[in-house]
């Protein structure tokens, strides 16, 4: 099965900037999931995550953040490059993004 990529189920965790407004977290949700979409993913639940959160350390200078959590299916072979096109958004702090399936 060389060369085929399998529909894989994730679950994607976005960092954001503290200081972003409630509309500008709303734009970037809905940006974070039109991603996944025009991928060719589809985007199941998708939530703000516990709100502002203390680090143990600092993320590019910010003490907190705030937390964005998002499932979907997509195939595996996508994976990198979205994770190319958030990190090239300087209002997502990290990111990191999990298989569901062993």
């Amino acid at each position: 099965m060389r060369g085929v990529s399998m529909l894989r189920k994730y679950e994607a965790m976005f960092i954001l900037k503290p200081d972003l407004d409630e509309q500008k977290v709303n734009s970037l949700s809905k940006q974070i999931t039109e991603t996944i979409v025009k991928a060719e993913g589809k985007v199941g639940a998708s939530e703000v995550w516990s709100g502002k959160r203390k680090f143990c350390f600092p993320i590019k200078k910010f003490s907190e953040g705030m937390y964005y959590r998002v499932d979907f299916v997509i195939e595996s072979s996508r994976i990198d490059s979205l994770k190319q096109g958030y990190k090239l958004n300087e209002d997502i702090l990290r990111l990191m993004i999990n298989s569901l399936e062993k």
